[in-house]
């Protein structure tokens, strides 16, 4: 189980991070630990990734992805992180251990860097923001 949080700014673009040990970038987020909420998980895997204290937003969508070779069936979380101001941005800190960089994307460059699968979340994400709406998922795909 993983959380992630969909970031925009002001020209509604969205904020990818690139991992050092894959090739496809990802929103901010990570695994879900033992005893830990959703949404707990999100809270501290942008602090750990961008060295934000924030409390994310409400639910934007739930993606049930099947298992895979090598790995099993799973449930990822998207909140809603709103819009970060120049600020913010500025005071992002990556780990440089776990994260090379960061971007502000459109959905076309986003689409670009994530992994298919990804690509497909977070454009759902950012299409339920901006709907004020929550979706279902399975495996990236709008079920309801």
């Amino acid at each position: 189980m993983g959380s992630g949080v969909l970031f925009r700014d002001a020209a509604d673009r969205i904020l990818l991070v690139e991992p050092v040990y894959k090739d496809d970038w990802e929103l901010p987020g990570g695994s879900v630990d033992g005893d830990e909420s959703p949404h707990d998980a999100a809270r501290r895997e942008v602090e750990e990734e961008l060295g934000l204290v924030v409390s994310p937003g409400r639910l934007l969508v739930v993606d049930w992805v099947p298992p895979r070779p090598g790995r099993t069936e799973g449930v990822m979380f998207v909140y809603d992180g709103g819009v970060l101001d120049v600020k913010a941005t500025a005071a992002l800190r990556l780990p440089a251990d776990e994260l090379r960089s960061w971007a502000w994307c459109t959905l076309a460059e986003a689409q670009r860097r994530l992994s298919p699968l990804l690509a497909r979340r977070a454009a759902a994400a950012l299409e339920a923001a901006a709907g004020n709406i929550t979706y279902y998922l399975e495996d990236g795909k709008r079920i309801c």
